[in-house]
This record gives structure tokens, sequence and C-alpha cells, in this order.
């Protein structure tokens, strides 16, 4: 279950006195007609609410007299229930959440203004996140432009870089959902490594990977999976999947498992023939070696750029051995992507980057790559991270990725 209410209690730390915070659910869009999209809740409401029903809201008032919690659900959806399902009742939201107070969102807004008044409320903050000019405003944007109209006096505090924090570090059960999604994708790895043969069309062999998931109850992926094979393994996010693999590609493999909104983030390449050229070998083994020196360099209190540099100062003296590259400058031409982001309840987690060491509790990824159009070789090995109080965990140690152990695999019933 999620601690919501430890959760809730780290937030109230972080605020400013007599202010309100407000975290919105969403809401599925429409795909057309009457057809929505699946419904993924807003992952910092579920992270103080525990809920995953849309078009609530979350309130949370600190003020001179004390904290406000307050969760809003929609009414009782009646005879709409018998097409779509029951809302959430009074009861259900109250234990799950373990808020006491529960309004209906029809009286959000009223409520809200009188709040406002009657506490003179100085400060009001929303998930103001906002990665692209031109994207859809979030709910929390929309509702900022209408407080602005509405109330210009007050102040607009962001909660997207206090929750960037809090979700930072993960707690136990955080963990937990994590370790079951990425041993979900574990098997859907193998299962691909020993289906695949050569002339079989790309999503041929993703398929092996979402029967295992639809087997092990998995309804929603951590995101699209890339299945790549050959020169389009040097395509960093190509998810058409629709081409026929051939005697002698690789096949560059990114996928994950989600549980319970947690996900899994792995990344193997393997030859659809089960047997690697000496070229891939080659490439392999540097893009493999430089994985292990990306391991080896975590542990707290290392810069989060750090590893990045140890994996390029790793590749410019490989990649000069054998003969592709002369400086740095040329390493970009090869790898053109960070070694590391972080992982939880988004693929890419929030939290800042540039400026941020690192700390127990972190999860990251480890994915080195290197992707040589010329030689069509693409090669990504991408492992899942926990930083310790001396290191670190390789959470998804078990799958294989040695040239060795991924032949022998391959090689059985063959």
């Amino acid at each position: 279950m999620v601690s919501s209410q430890k959760n809730r209690d780290k937030l109230i730390e972080r605020l400013t006195e007599n202010s309100v915070a407000i975290v919105f659910a969403g809401q599925a869009p429409y795909k057309r007609g009457d057809e929505q999209y699946p419904f993924s809740p807003d992952r910092n409401f579920y992270y103080v609410t525990g809920i995953e029903r849309e078009n609530c809201v979350f309130f949370l008032a600190k003020t001179t007299t004390g904290v406000t919690t307050t969760l809003y659900i929609p009414r009782d959806n009646g005879i709409l229930a018998k097409w779509v399902g029951a809302n959430i009742t009074v009861e259900e939201a109250r234990d799950k959440s373990e808020i006491e107070d529960i309004g209906f969102i029809d009286s959000f807004r009223k409520d809200f203004a009188e709040f406002i008044f009657k506490h003179n409320i100085n400060t009001v903050y929303l998930d103001l996140e906002n990665r692209d000019w031109n994207a859809l405003p979030s709910t929390g944007l929309s509702f900022a432009k209408e407080l602005r109209e509405q109330y210009p006096a007050v102040t607009l505090g962001n909660l997207y870089p206090i929750f960037s924090d809090l979700r930072l570090i993960k707690e136990d059960w955080e963990l937990e959902r994590m370790r079951q999604a990425m041993a979900i994708t574990q098997e859907g790895f193998l299962a691909m490594m020993e289906h695949a043969r050569a002339g079989m069309m790309e999503y041929e062999i993703e398929a092996y990977y979402d029967f295992v998931l639809t087997k092990r109850g998995v309804q929603q992926k951590a995101f699209q999976t890339i299945a790549a094979a050959g020169k389009r393994g040097t395509i960093l996010h190509y998810v058409a999947n629709n081409q026929k693999t051939k005697d002698g590609d690789l096949i560059l493999l990114d996928a994950g498992a989600q549980v319970d909104w947690y996900n899994g983030d792995i990344t193997r390449t393997f030859p659809v023939n089960g047997k690697f050229t000496e070229r891939q070998k080659e490439v392999y083994n540097i893009v493999l070696a430089g994985h292990q020196k990306v391991i080896e360099t975590i542990r707290p209190g290392v810069p989060f750029p750090r590893l990045n540099e140890v994996l390029k100062e790793h590749y410019l003296e490989e990649l000069k051995r054998i003969g592709l590259v002369e400086t740095m400058e040329d390493v970009a031409k090869y790898y053109y992507h960070g070694v590391s982001h972080y992982l939880g309840a988004e693929t890419h987690d929030i939290g800042r980057y540039m400026d941020r060491n690192l700390q127990a509790g972190m999860v990251l990824t480890v994915e080195p790559g290197l992707y040589i159009e010329e030689w069509e070789i693409g090669i990504r090995i991408e492992d899942d991270v926990l930083v310790t109080e001396d290191g670190c965990e390789v959470m998804t140690k078990d799958l294989i990725r040695t040239v060795a152990d991924i032949e022998a695999f391959m090689a059985k019933g063959r």
C-alpha cells in the first residue's frame, strides 16, 4: 500500500506557512468519438493519495491554525456505472488515501474560494511542470491561469521541484513494485532470446515479450517497446517494429513492464541467429566494459554528470584502439545520449541531473550504447541500479549480458 500519509507529511514540511497545495489526478483524453485513452493517474497525485481514479483533486492547506487535507472525488455516476463502472465511493476514498475529509469535485472551486478568503492565503502551490512550449497545458497549468485572473495578489508556488526531490529517494514499497516490474521484464527478455530467429519480423520477436507481460497480469508497459534490428538499432527511439530481420542482424530491444504504476527499464542487444560476428562481438564488449565502469563509479556523493564522463573517456580510448575515432568530438558520432536517467513511477523519473550528487535510495538506469550506422550495428546494454550507502545494487543483474552467456542461452533448442 502507498504510504500516502508519510508522503503528505514530507510535502507539508516543504510548504511555506499560510499556503495551500493542489494536485490534480488528471483525466483520460478522448481518442475519437466516445472512446477514451486508458487513464494513467498523475504520479504526484498518486504519491500523496494512493488513489488511481481520474477527475479527483487533492487539497492541502498549511496555516497558523494547523493542516487541512481534503480529497475531492466525483459523485456517484448512477446509471453510467453500468457502462463504465462505478465512481470511487467516499468510504473507498477514505480507506485508500487515509484522508478523512472527502468532498465532491463539483464543490471544489467554491470551497477553494471560501478557504482562500477566510484564511488570507498568500501562496498557492500547483504542479507547473512544462517541458514543451507547444504542448497542451496540463490541468495544473490551466488552473494557474484561472488563479492569476481571480487572485492576482496570490503568489504561485511550483510543486514540481518539490516532488522532484521527494520522489528521488525511493521508499521500500516503491522498490518492491519496481523489483516486480523488473523481474517480469527480465522474464520477457529471456522469452524473446529463446524464440528469436533470423527472418522473423521485429514485432514477432516482441510478441513473446508481450505474452509474458499479459500472462503476469501487466496491463500497461513502462513505455512503447523498441525492437530494432540491423541499421534500425542506430535510431534511439525506433518504435515501428515492423521490419523483417535478416541473418547476421543484431536486434536491440528496449522494454519495461509496469507494476502498480512503477517501472522496469531494460535493454539487451543480441544476434537474431544466436551467434555474434567478430565485429559485433568486439563492439559489444566495448559497450559492456563501459557498462561495468559506470556501475563501479556509482556511489553516494558522485556527481551525476560524472557517470557519462566515465563512459565517454572509456569510449575514446577503445574506439581509438579499433581505429574508429581520433578525438572526443568523434565519439559523439557514435554515442549521442546520456548513460543514465532516474527511474520510478515514470520511466524518465522527475528530478534534476546536472547539479545533483548521487544519494542512497536513488534508482538509476545504466545504459551505454554505440551506434555505428555504416556497420549496421546498434548496441545498447541497460540495467537498473539502486544507489546504496557504500556503492550500488544492480537490480536487474540476473538477466544475462555477456556474449558467452547470450550465445549459450540462445543455442539451446536450435
